[in-house]
């Protein structure tokens, strides 16, 4: 068994099997995407630095959230389009490590950041008149450097038992960046401690969160209902519904990725499931944010007439 295994200096990533044209235009669609979700959350970024009237802990949060999807995307996304512009796809043993580390970290940090924006928004709703002692701005910071802390810790766990693993030729990775049940499956040995370390962090990152916001929109739903007003309903149900819509499309695609069992047959669907991750996801919580958003149309319009005069 020892002459089969070797200290790997790349990996193969193996992507779509795809025609040319098809690897071309999938090249100019990503790089759209890419394009847009950076200049998106960019603008958000940026609006809630400039503009006073964001500056609030669901902005705050939300700031954040816009950070991490530009990292997310910036992890995976130049790596694929190069895989599909050019036919070498390998990756470098270090740098392949260094990108299943970054993706796990920003992953980890943006299930506690989401579920952060949901105790957030049940304060607001649910308890508005302590809302500034509770959700003041020591809290919010430590919330916020707590949950990137832990997503963090919880990638270099999962890097360091990594990088004790021995792996066997050929270093095909099946998919599109280096993603650790790929990787995983490369190793010469048994990776049950990786496996069990991984469905821990699960647990702890999608299932207990998502378990807190399911808890957290019920009492707010309660509370919304009792709401007098047709305006104040209206109000919490639009920022509430934005943030349900961004929470059911990360945490339901990661359930399914990490927590569903594995087999030959999805590995296609997964890479697809991983594609949204990393490229659709970016892209699509500033549009969601944004456009359902009153107060972030408002500020690009204030910014939008400062620049005008």
């Amino acid at each position: 068994m020892e002459s089969n295994q070797s200290w790997v200096t790349e990996f193969i990533l193996v992507g779509f099997h795809l025609s040319a044209k098809m690897e071309k235009l999938l090249f100019w669609i990503f790089s759209l995407f890419y394009i847009f979700s950076l200049l998106a959350n960019g603008m958000i970024l940026g609006l809630i630095c400039l503009d006073l009237r964001l500056h609030t802990p669901m902005y705050f949060f939300l700031s954040h959230l816009a950070i991490i999807d530009m990292s997310y995307a910036s992890n995976n996304v130049p790596k694929m389009m190069a895989n599909l512009a050019n036919k070498n796809r390998t990756i470098s043993f270090v740098p392949c490590i260094l990108q299943t580390f970054l993706y796990l970290g920003f992953a980890a940090t943006e299930c506690l950041i989401l579920m952060v924006m949901s105790y957030d928004r049940f304060v607001a709703i649910c308890h508005p008149l302590q809302y500034t002692v509770i959700m003041n701005w020591r809290a919010c910071r430590v919330l916020a450097t707590t949950s990137w802390a832990c997503g963090f810790i919880l990638a270099l766990a999962h890097a360091v038992l990594l990088l004790r693993l021995p792996f066997c030729g050929p270093w095909e990775v099946n998919h599109l960046f280096c993603e650790i049940l790929s990787v995983l499956k490369l190793a010469c040995v048994d990776t049950w401690i990786n496996q069990v370390v991984l469905l821990a962090a699960s647990i702890f990152v999608l299932v207990g969160p998502l378990c807190l916001m399911l808890v957290s929109y019920i009492r707010i739903l309660c509370a919304v209902l009792k709401i007098q007003s047709k305006e104040g309903r209206r109000k919490a149900f639009s920022i509430c519904s934005s943030h349900l819509c961004v929470v059911g499309l990360f945490f339901g695609i990661a359930m399914l990725v990490y927590m569903v069992p594995d087999s030959n047959q999805r590995e296609e669907e997964e890479k697809i499931l991983s594609l949204f991750h990393s490229l659709f996801n970016p892209f699509l919580n500033p549009l969601i944010y944004s456009l359902r958003n009153a107060q972030v149309k408002g500020a690009l319009y204030r910014a939008l007439q400062k620049r005008s005069m």
